[in-house]
């Protein structure tokens, strides 16, 4: 156990097990603050911010999302263990940074506090805050801004375009037919919706090469996948990924 101690009021102890920290352990990094030691706080899955702070500003660009709860059950009904249960990609926007300066021009958060937004899998920190997980992320680790409990109707952001993707064929092309594991994954769908662009170095957004309509062919291991509330197969991923337009 190798620990590093820095010295002064209010200055906190931090211990870190040189084997790695695993989540069945019970070990855990303690901080302890030298002023009041009797109020001690253990950091385990996420930073927790302690009750006497009673506000968390993100800075910049950033934002704090407030998660949504992971899913308990499957669609069949089944109980999940804690251990299975799907992690979250969506939440609710509870704060915003002040922005960001590009080149002469400040450039405002562009996504309101109070949105349903999904984000990128492995985006941002976790930390516990007022008894809830919320995740502070950059404003660019925002996928899209949910308008209903359906992913069609998401809103892409930035460079970022929604694509209904194209369905598997069933069979081979000697008639054998497939099952859902073997089908071959498509890299064709149509644009569903498209962001309002990238910024340019003057803070200026770009428009994006492709429109709502638009058949396109995109790389086939990109973006982020999701299902609709009717089964079919979305995928939002940036318009680098787009390859071509099909007509």
């Amino acid at each position: 156990m190798s620990s590093v101690q820095l010295s002064g009021a209010g200055v906190a102890t931090v211990a870190f097990n040189n084997t790695g920290l695993r989540p069945s352990q019970a070990s855990a990094v303690r901080v302890c603050s030298s002023r009041r030691s009797s109020r001690s706080l253990v950091v385990r899955a996420a930073t927790v911010v302690t009750p006497k702070y009673t506000s968390l500003k993100p800075l910049g660009d950033r934002v704090l999302v407030k998660l949504s709860a992971a899913e308990e059950k499957t669609i069949g009904g089944i109980l999940l263990p804690s251990s299975a249960q799907s992690k979250p990609q969506g939440g609710e926007i509870v704060a915003v940074g002040g922005g960001r300066t590009i080149g002469d021009k400040k450039v405002e958060v562009s996504i309101p506090t109070g949105s349903q937004v999904v984000y990128s899998k492995y985006a941002g920190t976790e930390v516990e805050y007022n008894n809830s997980k919320h995740l502070i992320m950059k404003e660019d680790d925002i996928i899209g801004i949910l308008e209903s409990d359906d992913v069609k109707d998401m809103k892409p952001l930035n460079d970022r375009i929604l694509i209904k993707v194209a369905e598997a064929s069933d069979k081979t092309e000697a008639g054998l037919i497939l099952t859902e594991t073997t089908k071959e994954k498509p890299s064709i769908g149509t644009v569903v919706a498209v962001g309002p662009g990238s910024l340019d170095e003057e803070g200026k957004r770009q428009p994006l090469p492709v429109s709502p309509g638009s058949t396109v062919l995109y790389s086939k291991y990109s973006g982020g996948e999701f299902k609709g509330a009717d089964g079919t197969n979305y995928i939002v991923l940036r318009v680098s990924d787009v390859m071509a337009e099909l007509s």
